[in-house]
């Protein structure tokens, strides 16, 4: 199985943090949120991973270089960023012919088992299934309705009047199929440009676990602060 972590971003909001460093080498509990990504994928089964760089690559390329186990790990570097659907398209020919891959964004902290994501996707057998949860400030995220069957009927980025909490949580199981809804030049966006065009064939995860985007320096220090409240468990 095969999965794509998403970690191109800039961390413009992390900065200084980040002016030197890749948002993904930002470590939490010791580890760098890359490698809590790569283990949390290799128990759900993935053994081949892409990550896509854009800031500062030579970080991330010498600590793989140093790194050994699985899962084995390519990288893809994006002198200009291509957005998250644009990095799925451009590696089409990677995923062709398999049953189904992941994306996650490797900017996300959560303990959530990505197992159930792919036990649900082919359970139900429909081109996409996404992590869900309930958002505490939607206007600031995806927000996605479901029927009873966990059916997504309607999908909406960053709406001004939402009509749910339930929102996108960066963490999909994707046939490949889906890559046919994807055109025009990048960056083009899984939120603004894909997900809105799987409305009525995606169905939902909700999940009961921890997360939280590590976007903002607070949002880093609170990460920071539950993960070993957590790990203590």
């Amino acid at each position: 199985m095969k999965a794509f972590l998403l970690a191109a971003g800039l961390g413009t909001r992390l900065r200084p943090l980040t002016q030197q460093t890749p948002k993904c080498m930002l470590r939490v509990g010791g580890q760098p949120l890359l490698e809590l990504w790569l283990g949390k994928l290799h128990r759900a089964g993935v053994d081949e991973v892409l990550v896509n760089l854009h800031h500062r690559p030579e970080v991330v390329t010498a600590y793989l270089a140093r790194r050994d186990g699985p899962p084995a790990v390519r990288t893809s570097f994006e002198p200009q960023l291509l957005g998250s659907a644009g990095t799925l398209l451009a590696h089409r020919d990677w995923v062709e012919g398999d049953e189904l891959f992941l994306a996650c964004y490797a900017d996300n902290l959560t303990d959530f088992h990505l197992a159930r994501l792919v036990d649900a996707h082919l359970a139900h057998g429909g081109p996409a299934t996404i992590a869900v949860f309930q958002a505490h400030d939607p206007k600031a995220a995806g927000i996605v309705e479901v029927d009873n069957d966990g059916r997504v009927t309607a999908f909406t980025e960053k709406p001004q009047h939402p009509t749910s909490d339930l929102a996108n949580a960066g963490m999909y199981v994707f046939s490949p199929s889906v890559l046919d809804y994807l055109q025009g030049p990048p960056p083009i966006d899984i939120g603004y440009h894909l997900l809105p065009k799987l409305v009525g064939k995606a169905r939902a995860v909700k999940l009961d676990c921890y997360l939280r985007d590590v976007g903002t320096l607070e949002s880093y220090r609170l990460a920071q602060q539950e993960w070993a409240l957590r790990q203590g468990r």
